[in-house]
C-alpha cells in the first residue's frame, strides 16, 4: 500500500483533476446520454445552466483541493519540476493532443454532415474532457512507473 505522503505532489495534482471530472463531468455526460435535457434549438438555457453547474463544481473541486494539497505538505508544493516531470508532462501533453486533435476533426469536420446544435456542442465537449482525462492518466502512469 502505498502512503499519501511519498506520492509526488504533481501526481497529485493529477489524481485530483481525474476525480474532479469524473465527479462532475460523469454525471453530466449521463444525463445528457439518458436524455434528461430535451432536445430543443439552442441556445437551450436548461442545459446551459446544467454545464454551468457542472463546471462551478468541478472549479470548486479544484480550488479545494489544491488547497488541502498545498496546506497538507508546503515543500512539495514548492519543488521546481526537474527532468522526469518535464519528460512526464511532455509525454502526457503528446498523447492527450492526439485524441484531442482525432475528436476535434471528428466533430467539426464529420459530425456538421449529420449532426447539430447540441449533439455537435456535448460532442465537443466530451472529446476535450477526454483529452484531458487522457492527459492526467498518462501523467499518473508515469509517475506509477517511477514509483515502481
Amino acid at each position: 500500500m502505498l502512503h499519501w505522503q511519498v506520492i509526488p505532489y504533481r501526481e497529485k495534482v493529477a489524481w485530483l483533476s481525474i476525480a474532479a471530472m469524473l465527479a462532475t463531468f460523469g454525471p453530466y455526460f449521463t444525463l445528457v446520454a439518458t436524455g434528461y435535457f430535451p432536445v430543443t434549438p439552442m441556445p437551450d438555457l436548461r442545459q446551459l445552466a446544467g454545464y454551468a453547474v457542472t463546471a462551478a463544481v468541478q472549479v470548486t473541486i479544484l480550488i479545494v483541493g489544491h488547497i488541502v494539497l498545498r496546506r497538507s505538505n508546503p515543500l512539495d508544493a514548492k519543488v521546481a519540476a526537474d527532468e522526469r516531470d518535464i519528460a512526464i508532462k511532455h509525454r502526457s501533453v503528446t498523447t492527450a493532443y492526439y485524441v484531442l486533435i482525432t475528436g476535434m476533426i471528428l466533430v467539426g469536420v464529420v459530425m456538421p454532415f449529420s449532426s447539430n446544435g447540441w449533439h455537435i456542442v456535448n460532442s465537443a465537449l466530451f472529446m476535450i474532457v477526454l483529452a484531458e482525462l487522457v492527459q492526467y492518466s498518462v501523467m499518473v502512469i508515469g509517475y506509477r512507473r517511477q514509483a515502481g
